[in-house]
């Protein structure tokens, strides 16, 4: 049905993004470019292994978060 809303998710709790079927963690750094070295991925509070972005699905509503690590000192 073309009436239906827009399916979303949210990042980081403030930012919402177009959600669509078979959207991956990976999928969505390229397009919201994110290239830091160090990203922390959660999804409704679990955190997502690295090496499993290509193939982690986030489904619909979902709350993601994308955090950025720094080193200070």
């Amino acid at each position: 049905n073309s009436w239906q809303s827009k399916t979303m998710i949210t990042i980081n709790k403030r930012e919402p993004f177009n959600w669509h079927e078979g959207l991956t963690v990976a999928e969505l750094l390229a397009a919201k470019t994110y290239t830091y070295p160090h990203i922390i991925v959660s999804i409704n509070g679990t955190v997502v292994p690295h090496d499993t972005y290509a193939e982690t699905l986030i489904p619909d509503e979902a709350d993601v978060r994308v955090i950025h690590l720094i080193a200070g000192g």
